[in-house]
């Protein structure tokens, strides 16, 4: 069969299908455009989210360190038994003494977690010890009882690790070490961890007060038991959808 058509009709039709699809490209660019618009929103505003948890789970953990728990000697950590100890030794500031010991434990395990998470955590470390300083100056514990001060100082410690762990970022200290011994010599990390630790508040006890140890694991049970109650919590779906139209409104 021939097309008998007339050669104008062909060409209206071939017009008419250029413009169709010109339409439907320039609306799929259009909508395309939109979408990468509202990505790069969504992306900015989690972004914030997420910077915004980090430093306040720093600044609330530094909080715990320097109000509560350092001026009793009481060890947060293994990083922060040697900064109580370099303290003590050469009178160097906590707030610098925590910084390079973190900083000295993640040098040694940076391989192991990657370059995206060891910024993060150098973010948590710098921000915590700027914290410790700020807080060490300005603030002082309203209690006069160091078993108070120890519980209220694990609570605090415990709600800014958690901050932190939501966010998927370490929040220093010595189990950077750990990681890398399980990696290097696949021994258990919690062990490990366990025994530098218990290492370090035992010397630390030798050194200053015995009852540091006690104090310090107290500390650690109590942070952790914090920690593992508040990461299983999360917020109800209406104070969720309130928050959310308050921040659309």
């Amino acid at each position: 069969m021939f097309d008998v058509r007339p050669a104008y009709t062909c060409d209206k039709q071939a017009v008419g299908l250029a413009r169709t699809n010109a339409f439907i490209s320039n609306k799929g660019w259009s909508l395309v455009n939109l979408l990468t618009r509202r990505t790069k929103a969504y992306l900015v505003r989690r972004s914030l989210q997420k910077g915004s948890m980090i430093f306040a789970g720093s600044m609330i953990q530094g909080f715990a360190m320097a109000v509560f728990l350092f001026p009793h000697a009481i060890p947060s950590g293994g990083a922060a038994g040697l900064a109580v100890l370099l303290n003590y030794w050469f009178q160097l500031p906590m707030s610098i003494g925590l910084w390079l010991m973190n900083f000295l434990f993640l040098i040694t395990s940076i391989q192991y977690l990657g370059k995206i998470s060891a910024v993060g955590t150098i973010g948590v470390i710098t921000t915590t010890a700027v914290s410790v300083n700020f807080f060490e100056v300005y603030f002082r514990s309203p209690f006069e009882n160091i078993w108070l001060d120890l519980l209220i100082g694990s609570i605090f410690l415990g709600l800014g690790i958690t901050l932190l762990l939501k966010q998927r970022v370490s929040n220093g200290g010595i189990g950077f070490v750990a990681l890398a011994l399980s990696k290097q010599k696949k021994v258990d990390p919690g062990k490990a961890l366990f025994w530098m630790n218990g290492f370090i508040f035992l010397l630390t006890a030798v050194v200053i007060n015995w009852q540091i140890v006690i104090q310090a694991l107290l500390c650690q049970w109590l942070s952790t038991r914090i920690v593992s109650w508040l990461y299983r919590v999360s917020f109800p779906p209406v104070l969720q959808m309130a928050w959310r139209n308050k921040r659309d409104g």
